[in-house]
């Protein structure tokens, strides 16, 4: 054995000592970093011939990187939709390392925890046992994930196998969606069908949500067609949800394929007062939900849910190779998954469904929900600031009170300000064609203190602009 890693071995217990004093560290001063990615200018490292050890490469990498390091995890980031690390994740997330677990065996731990733990997410979500469930490592591969799972279930409704055939044996494919992610369209990309296979159904006025009437007008007009729906629960402006009551009715009656992307809406079903939101998503084929946002688990971590455990199989298994048992007679989840090799994502949600339940996740929930309405209410009362839309949940939509030809430069001018600031970071989009602002609240560290930290920098910003 090299003499520098053998030496490693023999220090171990103080290796993981300094590693956790040096976390412990970072994570008591995070909210006290610059929120947004620190810019630097490095010149490039040379492998070294001899190595210089753990210890030291630790120090090594304190020095170089720290001045780097953001609160990317801490309370005040609130771009695209991310959450934290809860303290009983993060455990999970270091034994997750210290076994080094290949997530796939039927016969080993990680099929138990695995397995368990998406029954603990049914529970939380209220979700039928008729779902099974893997981890994936982020929404995008779970909506890539359901939406094979549907292209499979196409392919069977024309007697075609896909999988073993391939795309090009399908007729032309339609995926429906009133306001989907962008991973969706990836996927379809990814997938072989192609982003022109995107149909985009009109919404409500002033929502982001399907107009049930205008769908409807297309599946009765496409009745000899096999159809896949991607439904929104939770999109990205507003967290609008698509009524998946109305469309389970409409499933039932023409036949289509309903996956429901749910990446962080889903958590919703945590609290009382929002659940209703979610009514219907029980008749999906398939749904989304993302850990690593309002699970706030460690990256990289998210679920798919489906009730085609046969198709999920037949569009994942891993053939070809002598070494490889019968996917029929052995169970390993690589067959259910695009990847071979899987890290056991499900042990950091484990930890933290077990140490905060789900009164936990239904406190985070409502903390959350309540600061963004808080900021809401601020931005409404504001004369510089103005609503795009109401607040649903956890996101604040809006815009700067200017003429609209002034509007980009003014917006760019503002979070450029914002982000540099290091107090907050907040990203920009565009709603109904209107530039605009958006902040997403989802980790469990955010405090009414922060909002009011954002809210004057905010003002004070706004003011030199």
């Amino acid at each position: 054995m090299n003499e520098t890693l053998f030496h490693d071995l023999q220090q171990m217990d103080q290796l993981l000592q300094q590693t956790k004093d040096y976390s412990a560290a970072f994570l008591s001063g995070i909210d006290s970093l610059p929120v947004d990615v620190a810019k630097g200018n490095l010149t490039p490292l040379s492998l070294p011939k001899q190595g210089i050890g753990a210890s030291q490469a630790l120090s090594t990498f304190k020095k170089r990187y720290e001045p780097l390091l953001a609160g990317n995890a801490g309370s005040r980031y609130w771009g695209f939709v991310t959450g934290g690390a809860t303290p009983a994740a993060i455990a999970g997330d270091w034994l997750t390392s210290v076994y080094d677990m290949n997530a796939a065996n039927k016969d080993g731990a990680s099929f138990y925890i695995e397995g368990e733990t998406i029954a603990l997410l049914r529970q939380l979500f209220g979700l039928p046992d008729a779902y099974t469930g893997v981890f994936t490592s982020g929404a995008t591969m779970s909506n890539f994930s359901g939406l094979a799972i549907a292209r499979q279930w196409l392919g069977n409704r024309h007697g075609i196998d896909v999988a073993q055939e391939g795309v090009a044996a399908l007729p032309a494919i339609k995926i429906l969606s009133c306001t989907p992610h962008s991973s969706t369209v990836k996927s379809m990309a990814m997938l072989g069908i192609g982003r022109n296979a995107l149909v985009k159904i009109p919404s409500l006025p002033d929502r982001e949500s399907v107009d049930i009437t205008a769908l409807t007008a297309y599946l009765e007009a496409h009745k000899n067609e096999s159809l896949i729906f991607v439904a929104a629960a939770g999109t990205v402006n507003t967290v609008d949800f698509d009524d998946l009551q109305s469309l389970a009715v409409l499933k039932q009656q023409y036949g289509f394929y309903l996956h429901v992307d749910a990446a962080f809406g889903g958590f919703a079903a945590c609290h009382s007062d929002y659940r209703h939101l979610l009514q219907g998503w029980e008749a999906a084929d398939s749904i989304t939900i993302d850990a690593h946002k309002w699970l706030n688990v460690p990256y990289d971590s998210a679920m798919i849910f489906t009730r085609h455990p046969t198709l999920q199989m037949a569009a994942f298994r891993n053939v070809g190779a002598s070494y490889l048992p019968d996917p029929d007679e052995f169970f390993v989840y690589s067959n259910y998954t695009p990847e071979n090799s899987r890290r056991l994502r499900a042990l950091p949600a484990w930890h933290t469904l077990m140490a905060y339940g789900a009164n936990g996740y239904a406190d985070i929930v409502e903390n959350n929900v309540r600061l963004t309405k808080k900021l809401g209410a601020l931005i409404e009362d504001s004369d510089t600031f103005r609503l795009l839309a109401p607040v649903n949940l956890c996101v604040a939509c809006f815009t700067l009170n200017a003429v609209a030809e002034e509007l980009p430069a003014a917006i760019k001018q503002f979070l450029q300000s914002m982000n540099e600031s290091g107090k907050v970071v907040v990203t920009p989009t565009v709603y109904q064609g209107i530039p605009g602002i958006r902040a997403a609240l989802v980790n469990w560290r955010t405090t009414e203190e922060d909002v009011d930290i954002v809210w004057e920098e905010m003002s004070q910003l706004i003011a030199v602009i």
